[in-house]
């Protein structure tokens, strides 16, 4: 079964983690996209103002391996590795 990354932009508080144990590049930390802070709820909003609005992407989904590091890394429990549609 094929996964890929996907992050909470409501949890993720942009630590860097994920970009830092990930060994195939994925993920890059920067501004949250509007339409993806417009979809956040009141909690969520706070979250990634107080964050100055930065989040973790996963930019190149096709270098990942599903290793997993990512999740356990995250000291927010925003990343997850959900089954890729199609596969």
């Amino acid at each position: 079964m094929t996964t890929r990354p996907v992050v909470d932009h409501a949890r993720c508080e942009a630590k860097r983690e994920c970009v830092n144990v990930c060994p195939y590049d994925v993920f890059e930390v920067r501004r949250i996209d509007p339409t993806d802070f417009a979809v956040l709820g009141t909690l969520g909003k706070l979250r990634s103002t107080a964050h100055r609005r930065m989040t973790a992407y996963p930019v190149r989904v096709a270098q990942c391996h599903a290793c997993g590091k990512c999740v356990t890394a995250c000291p927010e429990g925003a990343i997850t590795l959900v089954p890729t549609v199609g596969a």
